[in-house]
């Protein structure tokens, strides 16, 4: 008999099959599109924010401010999951400080990360996490890089049974860990994963995208820039002919939309400390997801 978080998982796929077609009059031209976590039917904006380097910055206004702006303009366009980890140095100290300093906690879907070995080491790190984020609770929360799974991922559900996170996870950021990811996966059955994958690292397609499929496991994307591997191939190229047609007005649009294509991704996850950066960015939860022929260009273009 299906249980009722695959019944949910099939609807939700249905339904973002249907968001995933390529028709320009499905979607507003300024909205952002929103995707289904299969475990919950709860819809989440599909372009977020990684930290990790870019919030790492001290106190004074020359690193805060672009930073204020970065958040101001994340929240403004209809974004909302942050994610962050507390091996990122001092940004889950800038995060809270921010969503504090402009009443916007109550509008993030914040997701950090457990990286620790030990249970006692895990909760003192969570505990800790909390603190530097001004709140009581997390919407996601991860094993980082699968450090230590088994232990930490049953101290996340004893914290999610408390009321301390809502959904669970498991992140990894390297091709070379994705079968690992993919049987933890297979074995935890958590309600996140997080992969890196973009135009030139497509591994994720492989097994680990079809298992989020399969058994309804939220996706999130790092990496979607290949940590600006793909900007430097594109130098001085004209984006493709249909990219105007597809609403699409940069790169970073471009190979954002390219990892949202996969009907796997729920959300993805690039990190800019810039705030004109964050606005190109939000723009790419815009607009149709591109079609089997476009990504195909896409990989050529980019080689």
């Amino acid at each position: 008999m299906p249980t009722r978080r695959h019944v949910i998982s099939s609807l939700a796929w249905s339904l973002a099959g249907l968001a995933l077609a390529p028709s320009r009059a499905a979607f507003a031209a300024d909205e952002m599109q929103t995707r289904p976590v299969p475990a919950s039917g709860e819809r989440l904006p599909v372009i977020g924010m990684g930290t990790a380097d870019s919030f790492n910055v001290g106190d004074g206004p020359e690193d805060r401010e672009p930073l204020r702006e970065v958040m101001r303009r994340f929240f403004a366009g209809g974004a909302a999951l942050i994610d962050t980890a507390p091996s990122y140095g001092r940004a889950e100290a800038v995060i809270g400080d921010l969503l504090a300093e402009l009443n916007l906690r109550p509008r993030a879907f914040i997701a950090t990360k457990i990286g620790a070995s030990g249970r006692a080491a895990g909760l003192e790190q969570f505990q800790r996490s909390l603190r530097l984020l001004r709140t009581d609770k997390v919407e996601l929360l991860q094993v980082h890089n699968l450090v230590d799974w088994q232990t930490q991922l049953a101290l996340i559900n004893e914290l999610k049974a408390q009321g301390k996170t809502r959904y669970s996870g498991v992140t990894h950021y390297t091709e070379s860990g994705h079968d690992e990811l993919a049987r933890v996966v297979r074995a935890a059955r958590p309600d996140f994963l997080q992969v890196n994958y973009s135009v030139i690292s497509r591994g994720a397609e492989s097994a680990v995208f079809p298992l989020a499929r399969e058994l309804g496991v939220a996706v999130l994307v790092n990496r979607a820039f290949d940590d600006g591997r793909l900007f430097a191939r594109v130098k001085d190229k004209p984006l493709p002919p249909w990219a105007a047609e597809a609403g699409i007005g940069s790169w970073a649009q471009a190979f954002l939309r390219f990892a949202l294509s996969h009907p796997a991704v729920t959300v993805v996850i690039p990190a800019t400390g810039k705030p004109d950066r964050q606005s190109d960015n939000l723009k790419a939860g815009q607009g149709p997801m591109l079609t089997a022929q476009q990504r195909q260009s896409l990989i050529e273009t980019v080689g």
